[in-house]
């Protein structure tokens, strides 16, 4: 049997105070959790970044060295790009190629043929880049 005039339960200060604490605590858990799904998707996004280059990368080191070393010659500078390598424009996510002579022995880019080529490859949408240099090796035409 239940005491006279008291009621078992919780008191409208009690379930205050407890819906208090429990906001204390959930806000900044939230907040993290918004923070670590953003940053997913930023990885994501970077991944995906990095894949595409990679993937243009090498497939203009697939080509043969003399016809990359031609096309540097033809691109006429860093800054030009060799639409015959390159995405057509208009394309989602273009990858732009740029070709030039590179001088080792004087680490500068040159305008004549070296045996050594600087590739760098570019996402039009969002600027980020992927160079390396390539050797004419003695296998390869």
């Amino acid at each position: 049997m239940l005491g006279h005039g008291r009621q078992r339960g919780f008191t409208y200060l009690e379930v205050l105070v407890s819906m208090l604490l429990i906001a204390i605590v959930l806000v900044p858990a939230l907040d993290a959790l918004q923070s670590g799904i953003q940053a997913g998707t930023l990885h994501r996004e970077a991944a995906v970044s990095r894949a595409l280059l990679a993937g243009r990368l090498e497939q203009t080191l697939s080509e043969p060295f003399s016809r990359l070393s031609e096309l540097a010659s033809l691109a006429g500078g860093l800054d030009s790009v060799v639409d015959a390598l390159s995405d057509a424009p208009g394309t989602t996510n273009r990858r732009l190629v740029h070709l030039a002579h590179y001088d080792a022995e004087t680490q500068t880019f040159s305008g004549t043929e070296t045996g050594l080529l600087w590739v760098r490859v570019v996402l039009e949408e969002n600027g980020e880049t992927l160079e390396t240099l390539s050797a004419r090796s003695s296998g390869r035409p």
